[in-house]
């Protein structure tokens, strides 16, 4: 008669595969909403569509998620640090040249902000774009903290000198320029980007090194 598994060992195998298939259902419910804001204002898109739209029911999605705000604020986090990924990597690891680092990955984020369905409800004001909107601004703590975070790393990766202080300082007002240039475009992203990174010069040369004015 063959063995059984110990206990340990069945319990240590599941946990990962289950895990792994709730990261796969949450991602295929944010990628729904995704997918249906392509075409109308989040205000118009109901829990019910979105679990259609996955492929399952309506109560499970509330099981995930647990209500419309909570799965609003894992819908802003999962878009911003998708953004982030492509800041980081636009960045790049070159300490040679702050503010040109530093530009491409404003202009970067512009540039994925104008072709995120989310951000463009926000920016035309579609009925209910208060309520996504909101998550950046008044309630967006959890956003906020988690942009300066990355960015704080990444600057602190590569200009290995910085103070760790003016590292998140430097992020934090990138951060929260990068937000409010999304929201109310006003100019092409390389313009925003040039204008940010004229304003920031002087405290990127005290933090980062004289570097930047070469």
């Amino acid at each position: 008669m063959e063995a059984s598994a110990p206990a340990s060992t069945v319990s240590t195998n599941r946990r990962p595969y289950q895990q792994a298939a709730r990261d796969l259902l949450r991602e295929s419910l944010l990628d729904a909403a995704a997918e249906l804001m392509a075409d109308a204002p989040w205000s118009e898109i109901s829990m019910a569509a979105i679990a259609s739209r996955a492929g399952v029911s309506r109560q499970t999605l509330y099981n995930e998620f647990g209500s419309r705000d909570e799965f609003a604020q894992h819908y802003a986090l999962r878009e911003a640090d998708r953004f982030l990924t492509t800041v980081e990597d636009a960045i790049g690891d070159d300490p040679s040249d702050p503010l040109q680092a530093l530009r491409e990955g404003f202009i970067v984020f512009l540039d994925a902000a104008e072709n995120n369905p989310m951000v463009r409800h926000i920016v035309v004001r579609d009925p209910g774009a208060d309520e996504l909107l909101s998550l950046f601004t008044t309630r967006g703590g959890p956003v906020l903290e988690l942009a300066t975070y990355r960015l704080t790393l990444k600057i602190s990766s590569i200009w290995t000198d910085a103070d760790e202080a003016d590292a998140r300082t430097l992020a934090e007002g990138l951060v929260r320029m990068a937000i409010s240039h999304a929201s109310l475009p006003g100019t092409s992203p390389a313009r925003s980007a040039d204008h940010v990174v004229a304003l920031l010069a002087p405290f990127i040369a005290q933090a980062l090194g004289d570097s930047s004015n070469h």
